[in-house]
């Protein structure tokens, strides 16, 4: 139930406002809208307004805006042959109906921010749970000045450069102020009992971030992926890691650390599950990580705790754009190294890996299904644009190869145009579903 709901939740809404930046630009200029569907195929209901009949279809992998006088060589357009009517699309000009097809991409990459930010006014800014902690030192690097200064796992900072029972929240000021690497900081430690003072600084670190430590960050089984060790071996959403191989962890960067010294050996894992404690057997594979070095993994992304704070409009702003500014790179960074072969296409998702992912979403809370939103909508973009014919790139690309030569392609030649984009598409769809099939086969490995 929670995939369905998700499904229609985060991929209509998605395609909803993809179809909506055709339209209004489309209507700004003039264009008769017949048709306005979410979904392709049959109708199932809908209703009629003015010259445009809103619905929705039968068959819910995306959708489209018929506009009037379309070129028949269009994937959805109808069979009525443009007739020069004014308020035909082919009527408009070529840098017009660029900017239709412009339009819908467009929005799909600026609905993050307005989301976001509705999202962070009505709840607040999300951070990490663990951030309100008290900074206890949980492990150190072994180039870490407060290791030279006396302080060993388990003591407490209780004082920091006038602050008195800092939190890990005080730490991140530093790392968003004036750098960790490039500060002093005095401070006094709770040491069995003791407190004892020292002034230390990150500069000749390997990771001056890490002067403190690792943050408490629990290692929460968030994802895991069907495909992978750790899903195999029986670990699932929600898993609390306790120990590999009999050695506490404490967070995240310990358990990776973990499965990195591991060398791909089995490794014996203990995770608490509703307050419970079980163990498995998971064996490590190796991949790359987003450099192309050669990791060791069992196939888990991690999950979060968050708490969240009051935030006015500005700040609100601040914080969705940074993160619309940032996805977008990551997928910009992503389609670069799908083209140059540095990512595999078996690793992309068809609508039945997103349904799966919107129906996890659903269950860990709204946070997880505006972030998902955002994710997919920025990636909808991005992907759009391409230049790949059947896609608003691929229309924007013929245009803009019409005006350059100041007239329009044969017909013939438009349609093959069009199949040569609708094949490719068709064969990476069926590819990519194959994967997410298999994935989720109980037997696969």
């Amino acid at each position: 139930m929670n995939i369905a709901i998700g499904f229609v939740l985060v991929l209509g809404i998605l395609i909803l406002v993809h179809e909506w930046g055709h339209f209004i630009v489309a209507r700004f200029f003039g264009v008769r809208v017949d048709v306005f569907s979410i979904g392709f195929g049959p109708r199932l209901f809908g209703w009629r307004r003015g010259a445009t009949d809103y619905r929705v279809s039968a068959i819910p992998l995306g959708g489209y805006v018929r506009m009037a006088g379309q070129d028949l060589s269009d994937i959805d357009a109808g069979e009525q042959k443009p007739t020069g009517a004014p308020d035909e699309l082919m009527s408009k000009k070529r840098w017009q109906r660029a900017l239709i097809s412009l339009a819908g991409p467009v929005v799909n990459l600026i609905f993050p921010l307005f989301l976001l930010t509705g999202y962070f006014v009505i709840k607040g800014n999300p951070y990490p749970k663990y951030m309100d902690d008290p900074l206890v030192i949980l492990s150190l690097p072994k180039d870490s000045p407060l290791t030279k200064a006396g302080v060993e796992p388990g003591d407490r900072i209780v004082w920091l450069n006038g602050v008195s029972s800092p939190t890990w929240w005080n730490i991140r000021d530093a790392e968003f102020g004036k750098g960790i690497a490039g500060q002093k900081f005095q401070i006094r430690f709770e040491h069995q009992g003791e407190i004892r003072a020292a002034e230390v600084t990150g500069s000749g670190m390997q990771v001056p971030e890490l002067l403190f430590g690792y943050p408490p960050n629990r290692p929460i089984v968030g994802i895991p992926d069907r495909d992978k060790p750790a899903y195999r071996a029986g670990l699932r959403r929600d898993d609390v890691i306790l120990s590999i191989n009999g050695k506490p962890i404490h967070n995240w960067q310990e358990m990776v650390t973990a499965i990195q010294e591991s060398a791909g050996k089995p490794i014996e894992t203990t995770v608490r599950r509703k307050n419970q404690p079980r163990s498995f057997t998971v064996t490590p594979i190796a991949d790359k990580n987003d450099k192309g070095e050669p990791v060791w993994i069992i196939g888990i992304r991690p999950g979060q705790e968050y708490s969240f704070h009051k935030v006015g409009i500005t700040q609100a702003v601040t914080t969705a754009g940074d993160f619309t500014v940032g996805g977008t790179w990551q997928v910009i960074d992503i389609v670069g190294k799908l083209v140059t072969g540095k990512v595999a296409a078996k690793q992309l998702q068809s609508v039945i890996g997103i349904a799966s992912e919107a129906g996890q979403a659903v269950q860990e809370g709204t946070f997880a299904v505006v972030t998902l939103m955002a994710a997919l909508s920025l990636n909808l973009g991005i992907l759009n644009l391409l230049p790949i014919p059947i896609l608003d790139g691929g229309n924007i690309l013929l245009l803009a190869m019409e005006g350059i030569r100041r007239r329009d392609f044969s017909m013939s030649f438009k349609e093959r145009f069009v199949q040569v984009g609708l094949v490719f598409l068709l064969v990476l769809f069926a590819y990519v579903m194959y994967n997410d099939v298999v994935r989720l086969l109980p037997f696969h490995s």
